[in-house]
């Protein structure tokens, strides 16, 4: 820790306070300014998870893949439980000091890392434009239930004005984000537990008699594992690297599972059971407007949870900008991590107008995930499988260095074991994967030989293929050299 705290740069104190600006990006936190604990780490995850966009993923599985209730409780259990990812993926922060892709210099190099990098970037504003889209649909709602009807010019003043209030939160960074959060857990408790005593009375949990097929379900636990678990793992340490470097490791992946998938299994239970009578939930425009055409839950409670789910989804977008902010900056781009976030905003108001006005939002969210799925999932099990090889240990102040002085710069700044991998394992992972978009056949055997017809959906395997080939091709070719610079870390890590 001493190499890495004479690279260290020391801020004012109150730079790391609610509401004042933070001045971190990729560098490393000093032990002085380490003020978080696991419980912390809890407070944050359990605000990001106790909020609507579960709710809503709830919906899609019943409304648009069409299970039954069962089979979507179901993968709903199976799928959160990808949370244990994320803790795994948050283990590295408190020793390493910084943020999950200057750590992943270590597997890839300084330059191997860059294009992950900037595909991390190009999925934090995807789900920024997710939070966006649903923000924009609370809006027209709240419009409708005021007697007002709506064009295409309110939404684009919804979107204009849903981007500017969005730069806020992250622009003050970490501590600001961690207080909203927190703020959002109770009032969303309340919400979601009247809205369950709204439900009950009218739920048809048999409103799907026959369900979905096999390859189906396989594709919906894609769908699932990518939207809560495995979705998360590239921002993990960008927060528990506030955290000391003798923090318990079962102490993080506990409170970090408690916080994530015991919320969001509840809460995307309570959508499951909404959508067996309105129906159309998280589709069309924003996802939100069957609330403002029903007459089950009264208007009053409908207009309230549109407030706070709009204000709430500020906050969980928070969280992917000042990721994507922090990525940019691994990418290598000499930009402070505020204008990171200036540039997030003006690449998601483009990509937020497009999708208002041209996508459902069942659609844009599901091609996301299948972009997402390919990348994330050999990366994260490559990710893994480097850390344990280097025995659970980094020289935090090589993480820092992008240049040839760095004993993480391996042949030009780049580790071909880890891009061959992930090159590999992104292979796999499309040829099982059940895209909603068209892939010629050669570059999707494995489903194209499962798709049942009439129906023309094959099963979806990207999730287990992408990871396991990621894994087991950067063991093999990895191995010997992780494990003769792990024992050069060791040497320097004893000074």
């Amino acid at each position: 820790m001493a190499l890495a705290e004479d690279v260290a740069v020391i801020h004012d104190p109150e730079t790391e306070q609610a509401f004042h600006v933070e001045q971190h990006g990729v560098d490393f936190i000093p032990e002085s300014e380490r003020w978080a604990k696991p419980i912390d780490i809890f407070g944050m995850w359990a605000g990001a998870s106790v909020q609507v966009e579960y709710f809503i993923y709830g919906c899609i599985l019943m409304s648009v893949f069409r299970f039954t209730f069962l089979q979507a409780l179901s993968l709903i259990i199976i799928g959160n439980l990808s949370y244990f990812l994320l803790g795994l993926c948050s283990l590295q922060g408190p020793q390493a000091g910084t943020t999950v892709f200057a750590i992943n210099r270590a597997a890839y190099g300084p330059n191997g890392g860059r294009p992950i990098s900037f595909f991390n970037w190009v999925t934090q504003i995807g789900f920024e434009v997710e939070g966006l889209i649903l923000i924009v649909g609370a809006g027209l709602v709240l419009i409708t239930k005021a007697g007002f009807g709506f064009g295409d010019p309110a939404k684009v003043v919804l979107v204009i004005v849903a981007v500017v209030i969005q730069g806020v939160l992250p622009f003050l960074g970490h501590a600001t984000i961690v207080k909203s959060l927190r703020a959002m857990i109770l009032p969303f408790v309340v919400l979601f537990a009247i809205m369950l005593a709204f439900a009950i009375p009218h739920a048809h949990l048999n409103a799907v008699a026959h369900g979905a097929d096999w390859e189906t379900y396989l594709e919906g636990l894609a769908f699932t594992i990518a939207l809560s678990g495995l979705g998360w793992t590239e921002c993990g340490n960008d927060y528990t690297r506030y955290c000391p470097p003798g923090t318990s490791k079962k102490g993080i992946v506990g409170w970090v599972f408690l916080g994530t998938a015991v919320p969001e299994i509840l809460i995307m239970t309570l959508g499951a059971v909404v959508a067996t009578f309105i129906v159309g939930i998280g589709q069309g425009t924003g996802g939100f407007l069957p609330f403002a055409h029903q007459s089950v839950i009264p208007a009053w409670f409908v207009v309230v949870f549109m407030i706070f789910a709009a204000l709430q989804l500020f906050a969980i977008n928070s969280l992917d900008m000042y990721s994507s902010g922090v990525t940019l900056q691994a990418v290598g781009l000499p930009v402070k991590r505020y204008q990171a976030v200036v540039v997030d905003c003006v690449i998601a108001l483009g990509v937020t107008m497009y999708a208002v006005f041209n996508a459902s939002f069942s659609t844009y969210l599901s091609d996301f995930v299948d972009v997402v799925i390919v990348w994330i999932a050999p990366w994260a099990a490559i990710f893994l499988v480097d850390w344990v090889l280097r025995r659970y240990r980094y020289v935090p102040s090589e993480l820092q260095k992008t240049g040839k002085d760095s004993m993480y710069w391996h042949s030009g700044g780049i580790f071909w074991p880890a891009i061959i991998a992930q090159l590999v394992g992104m292979l796999a992972a499309i040829e099982a994967l059940s895209a909603t978009f068209t892939l010629p056949h050669w570059l999707n055997e494995i489903t194209f030989h499962t798709t049942d017809y009439p129906a023309n959906y094959g099963a979806d395997f990207s999730v287990f293929l992408g990871m396991g080939v990621g894994a087991l091709v950067y063991l093999v070719l990895a191995y010997s050299n992780v494990r003769t610079q792990a024992d050069a870390q060791d040497e320097l890590l004893k000074v």
